[in-house]
């Protein structure tokens, strides 16, 4: 009997030549990527929150934070997908278990924005308003425990190279995004508060109730990979 060799040349792209391999996929792969990152940073949420903890400061003061927190989310991201799976396999930890945790984190941070500040009524104190003025919750939102593990997930699957191509060219499309959203806020300026305290109010509990759903989701998707 006679075999024959079945051949496993990849398909031609619509529109290129026959014998042609196909490179679409690696763009679809950048552009998945992007996409998934943008939706883990959600740059019109931390917007949002970079107005409220920005209000009243001077343009120029708006910029330079906007500067700082997008620096430091893009620094702690291509950290992530250059070392973290690897410091991920020195302490015995697999990514399912890490989306498992990284989901309660998440949900842990929505719950309390879902509690809110009640400070945020009283603003005689100086020393208030500067802790009011921290740029951690934008920086914890935007490179959340949830966002770290699909940088991770990105870097595991399409890591052919010896660097993260694909999970670094993502973080750096949606470090920008987000700066760029900022630096509107920035520049425009936060938004009034003459529209009432009950906006100002409902608006971080909002946010909070999407933090705690993206978090459920992480935590469902871990416990459904390694279970499953």
């Amino acid at each position: 009997m006679t075999m024959h060799r079945v051949r496993t040349d990849p398909a031609p792209c619509p529109g290129a030549p026959r014998h042609a391999p196909c490179e679409c996929s690696e763009m679809e792969q950048h552009l998945q990527a992007i996409v998934t990152v943008l939706s883990l940073v959600n740059p019109l949420i931390c917007g949002t929150m970079f107005a409220q903890v920005e209000a009243g400061q001077s343009r120029a003061i708006r910029l330079a934070d906007a500067t700082k927190a997008a620096l430091a989310v893009l620094v702690i991201l291509v950290i992530t997908a250059l070392v973290g799976a690897r410091v991920l396999q020195i302490f015995g930890v697999s990514l399912d278990a890490f989306s498992i945790a990284g989901g309660g984190v998440l949900s842990w941070i929505g719950f309390a924005m879902l509690r809110g500040n009640s400070p945020q009524a009283q603003d005689s104190s100086k020393n208030r308003t500067a802790a009011k003025r921290s740029l951690g919750p934008v920086i914890l939102f935007a490179a959340s425990p949830g966002t770290i593990t699909g940088v991770l997930t990105l870097a595991v699957a399409h890591s052919k190279l010896a660097l993260p191509i694909t999970a670094l060219v993502a973080v750096v499309v949606a470090t920008v995004v987000l700066w760029g959203v900022m630096a509107l806020v920035a520049h425009r300026g936060s938004p009034a508060r003459d529209a009432g305290s009950l906006l100002n109010d409902m608006m971080p509990r909002f946010m909070g109730l999407i933090v705690i759903a993206m978090g459920v989701q992480f935590a469902l998707t871990g416990f459904h990979n390694f279970f499953g």
